[in-house]
């Protein structure tokens, strides 16, 4: 008799089992999104959606929690979840940086062209540097909560 690892085989064979099992522990697929929390939704907002062009997908309120919900695109594409919260605590990177996610990178063309663009809408940003590793051209923002932003050529 094999072991049933806990469950009960009301059908099929152990090996059929053991298989469906191992699809369980298949390969992450893709990275889905990325949540952020604001401390001013409305700024928030204005600066991912008409700075940095984020298209929103959807936007709800949740009363309950004093809370919005906003999912934002890049095209069709979710990436990033947007939430407001009664009074979070501020973002902490000076100065040290705290655990837990460090910066979110996007890819881009033309990172000097995105930089211009940037700064003409009165985003102060990084000086444009090079990865020593890749040779690709890159550059940091901040958002309104201070997060770091990456622009990195693709």
């Amino acid at each position: 008799m094999y072991p049933t690892f806990g469950f009960t085989i009301i059908s099929g064979s152990l090996k059929t089992e053991i298989e469906r099992l191992n699809l369980m522990k298949s390969t992450i697929i893709r990275h889905h999104h990325t949540a952020l929390i604001c401390s001013d939704y409305t700024v928030s907002k204005k600066f991912y959606t008409e700075i940095l062009g984020f298209t929103v997908l959807a936007e709800h309120y949740r009363a309950e929690r004093l809370s919005y919900k906003l999912d934002l695109g890049i095209g069709q594409d979710y990436v990033l979840e947007l939430f407001s919260f009664p009074n979070p605590p501020p973002r902490v990177s000076y100065p040290a940086e705290a655990c837990g996610l460090r910066h979110i990178a996007f890819v881009v063309e033309n990172p000097a062209a995105w930089r211009e663009q940037l700064l003409q809408q009165n985003v102060v940003c990084e000086d444009l540097r090079v990865d020593e590793f890749t040779g690709k051209t890159f550059f940091f923002i901040r958002d309104p909560d201070d997060l770091p932003i990456e622009f990195y050529e693709v």
